[in-house]
């Protein structure tokens, strides 16, 4: 509990009444023939009558396509569950339904690229791609790979192969060729977009050295298109087998009317994949139904997006988050898209980007709100921020302080949406609300339709108390199943395994009394200290208070028939973790936390290893310092970061 008695932040009543979550329940109360008075009613009744409340969301959201007369089949049990059996439609004529002259994306890399498509010239540009696709032989069911920066090309081709019926599967060109082989390997694409280069940080990276052996460990490939960034493309699609520049590709075609391919609701859209750090990544399949319904509610009901509002994510295309911020276009929104580093320019290009087009909807990571505050920057000052009325953060907890930051140094009225879901399901579990107060610390409410719980270690309900994050009924984007895996047994094994028909997340959570939730960190990852479950959130909210401190890890260390905890740091230049700094940091987790809290170690190191989307990863630390394997190192963005870990003579005594 974050024991704030008033909230930081109370939607005006003006805000609540021109809200989308406003006109949805009017409408709810006549579909459900109840009142609602409040929003949790009307999430109960959301999870309770499940059929009604995602029909009306369907005719609420304008889905194009054929509903059905079905809403819901096997509703008792999550696997077999299936909504809108009898239901056809597609994705991308769903965020292609605008073809006017209004900007629908722009673009910045860094500050080398900056570029706008209209609605209609993004519909131009699918309908050349779409053409080029089926003449190479793509069909439905076929797998298109983006190797991508997240530039508007990225979207458009996405939108071409999911037209047709094909599955678009993305990651992102910072990943090593073992990486990307570990992914695109299993699921066999047809055709591969890439780059021949991007910019991070400044400076053009050569990435046609990976490109030739990705391309080459590839033979499902028919053609690998490359996309001009850096002004190399034909000299890279020389290279290639069957490579070709996208100018080339496209070029015998010319726009014409769209055509879709209206699928059934559960036809694979997506392949995401899972962060490999235990092994192979798991290939994680999502339809077109229900990731659409999913991110137009999320979008309208939650963070209350409307036609013409201006929707930024920092994301790269190997993140589940790039899928979720394109799917704004369903709701009339401008996408903002950027590839490269989110400090570049010292932290202050976001927020140039973000001035630039009026952002109404600020996403981020709580990582980078975190460097925001240590680099000093108060973008409320120095940035004009009168359009942007929500600021969405996800990635791992956002702590309190950062909250209390972030109403003081970027804007006082607006929403704060911490929000967490995940990969597994493409969408939220626990999210923002424009109708609903802000509490320091707290994810403000369970999404609509989402029957999430917080379960003790024996399958019981608790509130005010720290357990298992949990969905008890099925919901339309749980995923379709895993790729090469025909029996779901891979599927049963990651989600159900613990409790029967009950989907279990793997986050450590408890249900505050405003009824939010507080995300303590992956229940994987919780310490055990003396038999005492503890989140490494709770640690880091301590920690992040310290300027000294850039990063932390905390991780269990079976140590004389227990476990103690472990927490490296790491350090500004020219700081020395001597032991006023050690008793410091100590006195802080045990006032701010809990004696119990309160590390046997604390060591520094010069880098904490983290997935290519900015993770930190316990569990591989933990193999680490145990001496055990850590099975798939190219998940990592910086894998050399873990010889730091074995062997610490400090761990040892």
């Amino acid at each position: 509990m974050t024991g704030t008695r008033h909230p930081l932040w109370q939607p005006s009543p003006a805000r609540v009444a021109g809200s989308h979550l406003t006109a949805f329940t009017r409408l709810a109360e006549t579909a459900f023939g109840q009142p609602f008075p409040d929003y949790h009613s009307l999430w109960q009744a959301s999870i309770d009558r499940p059929d009604t409340f995602w029909t009306l969301l369907w005719q609420y959201t304008d889905v194009i396509g054929s509903r059905g007369s079905v809403a819901l089949s096997d509703g008792a049990k999550l696997r077999e569950a299936r909504f809108f059996p009898e239901a056809r439609l597609n994705y991308a004529e769903n965020l292609l339904r605008y073809r006017d002259d209004k900007l629908a994306v722009a673009f910045w890399g860094e500050d080398k690229t900056k570029r706008e498509w209209s609605h209609r010239q993004l519909a131009e540009t699918v309908s050349r791609l779409q053409q080029a696709l089926t003449a190479t032989g793509v069909k439905s069911g076929d797998r298109i790979a983006g190797f991508m920066p997240n530039m508007p090309e990225t979207l458009a081709a996405m939108l071409a192969a999911t037209s047709l019926g094909a599955v678009w599967t993305s990651c992102s060109p910072d990943f090593g060729t073992d990486g990307a082989l570990d992914r695109f390997g299993q699921t066999e694409p047809t055709v591969l977009f890439c780059p021949d280069g991007y910019w991070y940080n400044g400076k053009a990276i050569d990435i046609a050295d990976k490109l030739v052996a990705i391309n080459a460990g590839l033979p499902s490939l028919q053609a690998t298109v490359v996309v001009p960034y850096l002004g190399r493309a034909a000299e890279l699609a020389a290279l290639l087998e069957g490579g070709v520049t996208l100018d080339d590709f496209v070029a015998p075609y010319s726009s014409e009317a769209l055509r879709f391919e209206r699928v059934p609701f559960n036809h694979p859209l997506f392949i995401l994949y899972s962060s490999g750090t235990t092994g192979k990544p798991k290939c994680i399949v999502h339809g077109h139904g229900g990731t659409l319904l999913q991110h137009l509610k999320e979008h309208q009901l939650h963070a209350d997006l409307h036609r013409g509002d201006v929707l930024f994510y920092f994301t790269t295309c190997g993140w589940m988050m790039w899928n979720w911020l394109v799917s704004g276009l369903a709701s009339g929104a401008t996408l903002l898209l950027y590839d490269g580093s989110p400090l570049a320019d010292g932290g202050r290009i976001l927020w140039d980007y973000a001035e630039a087009y009026r952002c109404s909807h600020f996403g981020t990571s709580a990582k980078y709100l975190d460097g925001l505050h240590k680099l000093g920057l108060e973008p409320g000052r120095e940035w004009r921020l009168e359009a942007l009325r929500a600021v969405l953060s996800t990635g791992s907890p956002l702590v309190a302080e950062s909250f209390e930051w972030v109403y003081r140094a970027i804007k006082a009225d607006m929403n704060l949406a911490s929000i967490s879901g995940g990969t597994d399901i493409v969408s939220c579990f626990v999210l923002g609300n424009a109708n609903l107060p802000v509490w320091a610390g707290e994810l403000q409410c369970r999404g609509l339709g989402m029957a999430v719980d917080v379960w003790n270690e024996r399958g019981q309900p608790v509130r005010g108390e720290k357990g298992e994050l949990v969905c008890t009924k099925p919901f339309p984007s749980m995923p379709v199943g895993f790729w090469r895996d025909a029996n779901g047994e891979k599927y049963r094994k990651a989600y159900f395994e613990r409790y029967a028909n009950v989907w279990c997340h793997g986050d450590f959570a408890e249900i505050t009394e405003h009824d939010g939730l507080i995300i303590h960190g992956r229940s994987d990852a919780v310490l055990n200290p003396g038999g005492v479950r503890i989140g490494t959130a709770e640690i880091y909210r301590q920690v992040e208070a310290f300027d000294e401190i850039l990063e932390a890890l905390a991780v269990g260390q079976h140590w004389q028939d227990d476990e103690r905890v472990v927490l490296f740091v790491r350090l500004r230049d020219g700081v020395a973790l001597d032991e006023a700094l050690t008793r410091r940091i100590k006195d802080k987790i045990r006032h701010g936390a809990s004696p119990r809290h309160v590390p046997a170690r604390i060591v520094a190191v010069n880098d904490i290893p983290r997935t290519l989307s900015g993770k930190v990863v316990e569990l591989a630390v933990r193999n680490v310092i145990h001496g055990l394997p850590v099975s798939n190192v190219s998940a990592l963005a910086n894998p050399e970061a873990l010889k730091q870990f074995e062997n610490r003579e400090e761990l040892k005594h």
